[in-house]
């Protein structure tokens, strides 16, 4: 198992991961998960493509798939010309719906196939060069320590997840990853070490610029991805810079420690 850089001396600068698009390929886990909910839900009338959901994703606020898959049932009845009242409130039965699908029993469901976009050697890489990491995720706790103790095999990692802060774009939840990484340290001014946060969304871009405008103590980097799910790669990526991304990257692992090093 790899043990995260524990932080014991001042690191060049923290990178904090988003997991979903980032760590692991939710295409067919997580998005198939919404794309049945919806269908689900909506008697088999409307069945969301990728496009429809990096659409809705774009608009900054959809971090939570659960509301995301609320929402486009609401926005299917309303193109039907009837009122969100008309489908009520079935929230918890939208999540567990969306759970047994995606999760289901003792981790059988869609999480299990999904695909892993890192690799302990490239965390350790990280590591070796002074560079702390952790993880700020919309995903449930159950979720994120699947894929981060379970598939990745890191042991004890940081990890602050849906039910530990506020949603994205919200940086309540970057700020306490970073607060958790910095805690070690004997020193007493941690503040100036940089911040990269690394996601796929246009929800994690604004988290970054978020922490920017309330936190004047450090330097802080979005760090745009493009996922695997992303069907309009020429598009995505703009829009991703168009929202605060300093740099774009197809894959996590292009982002080295070399990489971090010249971006700062």
């Amino acid at each position: 198992m790899i043990i995260p850089y524990s932080c014991l001396e001042a690191p060049v600068a923290l990178v904090i991961f988003d997991i979903d698009g980032v760590v692991r390929d939710v295409a067919q886990s997580y998005r198939r998960a919404i794309a049945d909910t919806v269908e689900h839900y909506t008697q088999g009338e409307y069945r969301p493509t990728m496009t429809d959901l990096d659409t809705l994703k774009t608009e900054g606020i959809w971090n939570n798939d659960w509301k995301a898959s609320e929402e486009l049932i609401f926005r299917h009845y309303e193109s039907q010309g009837k009122s969100r009242d008309d489908f009520g409130n079935h929230y918890d039965e939208i999540v567990e719906y969306f759970q047994g699908k995606y999760r289901g029993e003792d981790f059988s469901g869609y999480i299990k196939d999904e695909p892993l976009l890192m690799t302990q050697k490239y965390l350790q890489s990280l590591s070796d060069s002074k560079i702390g990491w952790g993880f700020f995720s919309g995903a449930t706790q159950g979720s994120a320590n699947f894929v981060l103790q379970t598939r990745l095999e890191i042991q004890e990692p940081i990890l602050v997840a849906m039910e530990d802060a506020p949603s994205k774009p919200d940086p309540k939840g970057l700020f306490l990853t970073i607060d958790t990484l910095l805690s070690p340290l004997d020193i007493f001014d941690k503040g100036g070490i940089p911040v990269l946060y690394v996601g796929d969304t246009v929800a994690d871009m604004k988290t970054a610029q978020n922490a920017t405008e309330q936190d004047n103590e450090r330097p802080y980097y979005g760090i745009g991805i493009v996922p695997p799910h992303a069907w309009d790669n020429e598009a995505y990526a703009p829009k991703l810079k168009q929202h605060g991304a300093v740099q774009v990257y197809k894959q996590v692992t292009e982002l080295t420690a070399d990489e971090i090093l010249g971006l700062l």
